[in-house]
Order: structure tokens, then C-alpha cells, then sequence
């Protein structure tokens, strides 16, 4: 494992875009948070545009890699030959194998979950979600008796906003992020659809039995009104979601994401089109949640996690946040449900940081998302 250099965090506030002003001062640019004396270690490399981390039990990591290919990591950095069994992904733009997750009972079942940019009929995609048994040998290893066990519906001609990110909740459920395709973004306030939702699954992929189920809902669907969902994670003491949304051009989004409600988008933002043109009515409208906090300009949100670690004590209970355009880790200082200072890490890196995992150790680790991307680890300067 080599270390790469001590970099000491920067608590940068960028200046704004000018747009419509915030509903409530404390929604957006906190104050600097106290800076963290931190060491970055790059413990492997080589990895053509990491997207999702998991750790395994004996001590080594799972990670996906975009273009479809599932790798194990050892803590010395080796890379494993590529896990045999991965579905076919759609590996285009934004395209490809996605997140993974370790199912509750996984020391027992070595069931895992992937999430993937599935390929369909007429040049059409959409995220799906797959299973299968990890058989794991000293080099590598394979997945057995795979299957799709939930397909986002309709399949659009897109290659953006797949989402995704998978998150177990204690009773053996999980939520599902998934986007609203870029192209159809209208779509994220019809309830009936997958598009720009967050859903609720059985670990066999059927909706949860206590999803909203409101006329006109699809019955996997939790919530509605998101663009695309990359960074989400449990919130530590009170067992909710918490999402971290991108916007558009601005109003990348901090969420607690309740049963049955709309987030807004895109009939309200904090952001504007990427041509610089307003998007839909405003900032506020009633019916609609207002985010917790929201970035102006936007830092492209992917990776989330609750830390709750003794390697940083000053930093449990914070949320930690990857950004791909920000190219920086956001470290949140919550009370309660409001951020009440930022702290930006990792400035001087200059990476795009896809995913954010608080290890076993009680050290970070993030997945930096390049063609030749890297597994860092963070722990104390």
C-alpha cells in the first residue's frame, strides 16, 4: 500500500451561480467546518472507472468496475482476475455494472446484489437489479444461479441517469435509487412509472408490503420526484434514508426520503438547464419536500456514508459525500437535520470520487472514478 501524500482539507465556499434565492439560509453554503489533518493511501489501482465497493468478511473488498467487470481487492491492493457470471451491461456513457451489495445473510447465503445498465430490445435500457451466489476461490471466483430479479420499467433510448445505489435495511428489504434517464424527466412525478424513484424491495426483488401503495402508484414505489440517485445511505440513530440527488446545472439535493412523498423535480430546483434555461416553476411549491441543503454550483454527487467510526471522532454522526465534478470528499456537520458546516477534503487530489464507504477498520475508503481509478484509504494525518 503506498502512500500518496498528507493532504490537509480545504474548506472551500465557491461562489454562486446567481440563481433564485434559497427558502432558507440554512439550505445551502454552511459554514467551514474545523479542517482534518488527513493521510491518503492508495491501496490499488488500475481500475477502469470504479463504481461500487463493498467488503467482504474475510477481510477482502468487492468492487465494480463500469464496463462490467466485478473484481475482488485484497488489502494489499491485489486485483483479482474478473468474477465470472456478471450479467451482459449496457456500457455506454453513463452505462454499465453499477452498484453491489452483500445481502444481510451473506455469510451464510454468499448471496450478493448487483445493480446494472441492462441492455434491451430495440437499443432500449434500463437499470436493473440481479442476484447470484459469490463463489469466492483464492484468485477470484465466479457468481452462480443469476438472475434478474427487478428490471426499472419502461426501458428508454438513454445512455444517463441510471442511478443507482442499493441500501439494506434491518428487516431484510432494501431501497433502490434509480434515475429519471436525462431524457424523460417529466416522468419522475408519475408515480405509476420507475423512473426518478426511489423504490422499496423484498430481498427477492417484489415490492415491500408497506410501500406507500397509493392509487395510481406503482407498488414498489417509496418516493418520487429525483433525478438521479448515486449517494444514499442509512441514517445511523433513526434507521431513514438519506439521499444525496443530482441537479442540474446547481441544486444538487440532501434528502431524508419518506414513504410516499414528491421531491420536486423537475417541477421544482435549485438548479438551472445546462443551456442556462429555468426548469419548471420555481424553488417551492406546496405538496413538494424542500431539500435539507443543496449545492450551488453543483459538486455531482456519488458515494455517501455515515460515519460512525473512532478513527475520526470529531466526525461521527457527519455525512460524508463524493463529488465527481467537485472533485473533493464534503464532510457535513449535521444537527439533527440540518447541516451546519462543511468541510471539503481531498481538493488538492483532483479525482472524480464515485464511491464513499466507511470500512470495518473505522477508516474511509473511496473509489476514484477514472480510466485508471484507484481504492484509497483514509485515515488520521
Amino acid at each position: 500500500m503506498r502512500t500518496l501524500r498528507l493532504v490537509t482539507a480545504c474548506a472551500l465556499i465557491l461562489p454562486a451561480l446567481a440563481l433564485t434565492p434559497p427558502a432558507s439560509a440554512q439550505q445551502t453554503r454552511a459554514p467551514a467546518a474545523p479542517t482534518t489533518a488527513i493521510k491518503v493511501e492508495s491501496v490499488a489501482k488500475n481500475l477502469v472507472h470504479p463504481w461500487g465497493l463493498q467488503f467482504l468478511p474475510d477481510g477482502r473488498m468487492l468492487v465494480t468496475e463500469r464496463p462490467g467487470r466485478l473484481r475482488i481487492v485484497t488489502r494489499d491492493g491485489t486485483l483479482s482476475s474478473p468474477i465470472a457470471g456478471v450479467p451482459k451491461v449496457h456500457a455506454v456513457r453513463q452505462g454499465g455494472l453499477l452498484d453491489v451489495a452483500l445481502t444481510p445473510d451473506f455469510a451464510t447465503s454468499q448471496e450478493i446484489l448487483l445493480t446494472f445498465a441492462e441492455p434491451r430490445e430495440d437499443g432500449l435500457s434500463g437499470t436493473s437489479v440481479a442476484s447470484g451466489r459469490l463463489e469466492l476461490t483464492a484468485g477470484g471466483g465466479r457468481i452462480t444461479n443469476v438472475r434478474v430479479i427487478f428490471r426499472q420499467q419502461p426501458s428508454i433510448a438513454s445512455d444517463m441517469h441510471f442511478g443507482s445505489r442499493i441500501v439494506f435495511v434491518p428487516d431484510g428489504s432494501f431501497f433502490l435509487t434509480v434515475g429519471e434517464r436525462y431524457t424523460q424527466k417529466q416522468e419522475a412525478q408519475d408515480p405509476a412509472n420507475h423512473l426518478g424513484k426511489v423504490m422499496r424491495l423484498n430481498r427477492d426483488g417484489t415490492p415491500f408490503a408497506g410501500n406507500p401503495n397509493k392509487p395510481g402508484w406503482d407498488p414498489a414505489v417509496w418516493s418520487i420526484g429525483h433525478r438521479n440517485i448515486q449517494a444514499a445511505a442509512l441514517h445511523p440513530e433513526t434507521g431513514e434514508l438519506w439521499i444525496v440527488d443530482h441537479g442540474a446545472r446547481g441544486g444538487d439535493e440532501v434528502n431524508v426520503v419518506r414513504k410516499g412523498l414528491n421531491y420536486g423535480w423537475p417541477v421544482i430546483t435549485y438548479g438551472r438547464d445546462y443551456s442556462g434555461a429555468p426548469i419548471g416553476e420555481g424553488t417551492a411549491k406546496a405538496g413538494m419536500e424542500q431539500p435539507l441543503y443543496y449545492w450551488d454550483p453543483s459538486i455531482a454527487p456519488s458515494g455517501a456514508a455515515f460515519y460512525t467510526g473512532d478513527l475520526f471522532p470529531t466526525w461521527k454522526g457527519n455525512l460524508l459525500v463524493g463529488a465527481l465534478a467537485g472533485r473533493h470528499l464534503s464532510r457535513l456537520v449535521l444537527d439533527g437535520e440540518k447541516v451546519v458546516a462543511e468541510e471539503r477534503l481531498l481538493v488538492d487530489l483532483g479525482a472524480r470520487l464515485r464511491d464513499v464507504r466507511m470500512g470495518p477498520d473505522g477508516a474511509v475508503w473511496i473509489l476514484t472514478d477514472h480510466a485508471d481509478g484507484q481504492l484509497l484509504r483514509l485515515v488520521p494525518g
